[in-house]
């Protein structure tokens, strides 16, 4: 690769949307490990609990709603 490429719009293009696909799995990874550990009280079987399913999905909600909040509040700042 030679140096012209590295100012390449679409590298950059590329680069930024790589960068926002981590983030986003970032996310996912942390949801996940707070809501399962949580929400996940029994041991592990086919199904969840109706208990368990509700739990995930206000702890998803709640998470993603904080995550939003933060990252708008951190962009407003700058």
């Amino acid at each position: 690769m030679d140096a012209s490429a590295l100012n390449d719009p679409r590298l950059h293009a590329l680069l930024e949307e790589e960068k926002r696909k981590a983030m986003a799995n970032e996310v996912i990874a942390k949801l996940t490990d707070t809501c399962w550990d949580k929400c996940i009280t029994g041991s592990i079987g086919s199904s969840f609990s109706n208990s368990e399913t509700s739990c995930l999905s206000n702890c998803a909600k709640r998470f993603i709603e904080v995550k939003m909040l933060t990252m708008q509040r951190a962009n407003s700042s700058s």
